[in-house]
């Protein structure tokens, strides 16, 4: 069984991460995202909108890795705006439909619940959609765990969405770890956040679309596992076939490190991360496979920074009354 993080751990967490994430954030984004922000304005937003998390991920346990990715996905596409969830119009193409995300991306009917039962309770629309991805994602996490972090909000929704720029901002799942690397570089984003957010993959389900390549062609995956695999996705057809991203997708443990260790990885990405000639990248891995509260520790903060990147602010953008389409 993984290691997991105790209560009191936890509790040190809840403020240490964030702090740190906040201190290594751009001064202007800090000063404008504060975990405050909705306290005077609708107290009652961040615990409907984890009332809301909480019935779905009961519901179907698969959902809090949706939100959490959904959060991802967002911010890797020019910022943390909201743009993922607009649906095509005559003036753009949305991101919905690009490679990464078609027939991949899910939650989005969650997302529009947590909107309208926050915009109810507000009594009108004043928290942004991206706002909501960025607490679901906290929440989502906190549910299956005891981890939890302050989440700095105060984002605004963008106007528009691109589907290029989804295309291309996405790392896949087919990327070397110089790619990936590089790919979280141009972000903002740093070795240790590239390590500590793919641990999300500790929760959730991939299609067999996205691990065929490395069960059939990679080397450095363990005999029988590969093996096991391919009973459930053959080299050709059963695409959308789920297998879980480790051996406990609905906990947020530190199997998947482990897994990584004994290249067990799911995805070709996951096991770039270990074993592939980068003594930082491999030297993360095994710490977080056996020490559950730096984990803990440094995907919070992880998630905060991921979470600061080029937010919309003050009059920037618009709240959306629809998460789907602008105003």
């Amino acid at each position: 069984m993984a290691p997991t993080l105790s209560a009191a751990q936890a509790l040190v967490l809840y403020s240490v991460a964030a702090a740190a994430a906040l201190l290594l954030s751009p001064p202007a984004v800090v000063a404008q995202l504060t975990p405050n922000f909705y306290d005077k304005i609708c107290p009652l937003a961040l615990p409907t909108i984890r009332r809301v998390v909480s019935q779905a991920v009961n519901a179907e346990p698969r959902m809090g890795a949706s939100l959490l990715r959904l959060h991802f996905h967002d911010c890797f596409v020019n910022g943390c705006d909201g743009s993922v969830l607009l649906d095509d119009t005559t003036r753009f193409t949305g991101e919905k439909t690009a490679v990464p995300n078609l027939n991949s991306l899910r939650g989005f009917d969650v997302v529009d619940k947590i909107k309208s039962e926050v915009d109810r309770v507000c009594k009108r629309s004043v928290v942004s959609c991206a706002d909501v991805l960025a607490v679901a994602a906290r929440d989502s996490v906190s549910i299956v765990s005891i981890l939890l972090y302050q989440v700095p909000v105060g984002r605004r929704d963008s106007r528009t969405a691109s589907k290029n720029a989804a295309t291309n901002g996405l790392p896949p799942p087919f990327f070397s770890f110089n790619q990936l690397l590089a790919n979280f570089r141009s972000h903002g984003l740093g070795l240790t956040d590239l390590v500590a957010l793919s641990g999300a993959h500790t929760i959730g389900l991939a299609r067999c679309t996205t691990f065929r390549s490395r069960i059939y062609n990679d080397t450095n995956i363990q005999t029988d596992l590969a093996s096991s695999l391919r009973r459930n996705c053959p080299q050709s057809g059963g695409d959308n076939n789920l297998q879980p991203l480790d051996g406990t997708p609905a906990g947020f443990d530190t199997q998947y490190f482990g897994s990584l260790v004994r290249n067990k990885g799911l995805l070709h990405s996951d096991q770039e991360l270990f074993g592939r000639g980068n003594s930082a990248s491999d030297g993360l891995v095994s710490l977080y496979s056996g020490n559950p509260a730096k984990f803990a520790a440094d995907f919070a903060a992880s998630m905060v920074r991921m979470g600061n990147m080029r937010p919309l602010t003050g009059s920037n953008g618009e709240i959306r009354t629809n998460c789907r389409k602008i105003n």
